[in-house]
């Protein structure tokens, strides 16, 4: 009875995480899947070693699957053979735009950032960030700032053409600010700042849901997309894959990186970090690094990709 007691609630994770049941209460649940394919291998020891071989074997199939889709995540993959010009894109969440300004530009000039997002953009953020001297080292934007969480911006230090706005018409209203950028040697890059909508509550989570299927899906066969931003959800939750296989690339994933926490804790409480913040390219683009970092004020972690383009 132990062993099941202990079994039972990790198999049936593991079921809801491969069935893509994430509805309800589950979806909140289903970002902390890497904690739990961790602690998947606890009761497998535990039936092993009182040589239960059901529950053994129930425990076994149960670790193989929660660690074959997390796994992956620790290791760096293959990338397409390019040769084109190298971008470095950060994106970061202000928090209503209590991110520290001096800090992200010190990061934009630290890092050599060639295209930057922000989400929670406020006016205020807006002016301290050009204060400490963003119009300088990314002179073309295109941005929406505004009061609290929705607004949201795109910088870049080549010039920007087709930028627009696009608001989620769901739960708090997101906005996501959008251009293509010009990459000298490269083909034009459409960059968007993502932010769907946070399944905070139960009754907000069919706003999530509805938020990231309306993301603007990859163009395999046309024009080089990223989308890079606050995505409130995890590679565990079902409607950021099927976003993927429309023809994004992970980087975080791509780079071994998919495991580093970019949300959390939250309000002190000792709730592990998640991983909700991503940079998703074309399956053109080579991934060449990716490193989360660290914004005073701020409950998220900006996230640096380096990037590679066709010629």
């Amino acid at each position: 009875m132990l062993c099941w007691l202990t079994v039972t609630p990790i198999a049936l994770w593991a079921a809801v995480r491969l069935l893509g049941l994430d509805r309800g209460p589950l979806v909140q649940a289903l970002a902390f899947t890497p904690y739990v394919a961790g602690l998947s291998v606890l009761p497998l020891a535990l039936a092993l070693a009182l040589r239960r071989w059901w529950p053994a074997a129930v425990a076994t199939l149960t670790a193989v699957a929660l660690l074959g889709v997390v796994a992956p995540r620790a290791l760096a993959s293959p990338q397409p053979a390019v040769a084109g010009p190298t971008v470095r894109l950060l994106t970061a969440n202000l928090l209503a735009g209590a991110g520290d300004a001096r800090t992200l530009v010190e990061l934009v000039r630290r890092h050599g950032v060639d295209v930057l997002t922000v989400q929670e953009f406020t006016p205020e953020a807006r002016a301290a960030l050009d204060q400490a001297g963003l119009d300088r080292l990314l002179p073309h934007r295109q941005l929406n700032p505004e009061i609290g969480t929705p607004g949201s911006g795109l910088y870049s230090r080549w010039p920007l053409t087709d930028v627009g706005l696009r608001r989620n018409l769901n739960g708090w209203g997101f906005t996501q600010a959008y251009g293509t950028v010009a990459v000298p040697g490269a083909p034009p890059v459409r960059v968007e700042s993502a932010h769907p909508s946070a399944p905070y509550a139960l009754d907000q989570v069919g706003n999530w849901r509805a938020d990231l299927t309306a993301q603007p899906p990859a163009s395999p066969d046309g024009a080089l997309r990223i989308l890079a931003g606050d995505f409130n959800a995890t590679l565990d939750h079902g409607p950021l894959r099927a976003l993927l296989r429309t023809g994004y690339v992970d980087a975080a994933d791509a780079a071994g990186e998919g495991l580093t926490g970019t949300w959390g804790p939250y309000d002190g409480d000792l709730i592990p970090p998640v991983t909700i913040d991503h940079v998703l390219v074309d399956r053109r683009i080579a991934v060449r690094s990716v490193r989360v970092l660290t914004l005073p004020g701020s409950d998220h972690r900006p996230v640096l990709a380096t990037l590679t383009l066709p010629e």
